[in-house]
């Protein structure tokens, strides 16, 4: 399973991907805002400092403006994945970019259905929205399972990416239905490595060794 970041904040992405842990980074509107950079700048910044895909999003809503922008978005770095809306003009330009082997990232699913479609249309990747699924009272966890099932029933190669995750199950949950990717905050990958038992035993190893009185290195 590869793990994206979700996030626009560099220091964030810096310091996770010197975990060996980062595959890729997605940004949005919502978080281009919340960082407080040019959509160009800081998109440009996240390219550099980590080698696979970052998606980075239109905002037009018609098929015409989502295609002025892509070429101006397709040519900030060689690994951006356009992300475009689940729509009819969002799969329009799905397919028109798929046709000329760029990477699409097609996102705010929230259907088995939208899914198939979009795995029609060529997408690189489906983002469907587990805990946005949750808070309107639908199992978004159920929405992962149904949408591998019917792309393992047809072999199509479009990557199941788990977004809005919000806990550390949700990314357990994907891995264990068989989700291609997750994305998550970074307050998300590190409650992963967090457990008690890890805390208390760490705590023991340390004051024992310091009771032998000795050094491995110095």
């Amino acid at each position: 399973m590869k793990f994206f970041l979700d996030t626009a904040e560099i220091d964030e992405i810096r310091e996770m991907a010197a975990t060996g842990l980062v595959d890729g980074v997605t940004t949005n509107p919502s978080l281009i805002l919340k960082s407080g950079r040019d959509y160009f700048e800081v998109t440009k910044e996240i390219c550099d400092l980590i080698d696979g895909p970052v998606s980075a999003e239109v905002a037009a809503t018609d098929y015409d403006g989502m295609l002025r922008e892509a070429a101006h978005i397709y040519d900030i770095a060689d690994n951006i994945a356009l992300k475009v809306p689940l729509t009819v003009d969002g799969l329009r330009a799905c397919k028109h970019f798929n046709d000329q082997g760029k990477m699409v990232n097609v996102t705010l699913c929230f259907s088995s259905a939208q899914a198939l479609l979009a795995a029609k249309a060529g997408a690189t990747f489906i983002s469907p929205f587990v805990g946005r699924h949750d808070d309107v009272g639908f199992d978004g966890m159920q929405l992962i399972e149904d949408i591998r099932l019917i792309y393992d029933n047809y072999q199509f190669a479009t990557q199941i990416l788990v977004a809005s995750t919000r806990h550390p199950i949700h990314i357990v949950e994907s891995a264990r239905i068989g989700a291609d990717v997750v994305t998550l905050p970074a307050k998300v990958l590190r409650q992963m490595f967090n457990h008690p038992l890890t805390a208390n035993g760490l705590a023991a190893f340390v004051s024992d060794w310091e009771k032998t009185g000795q050094t491995i290195a110095k």
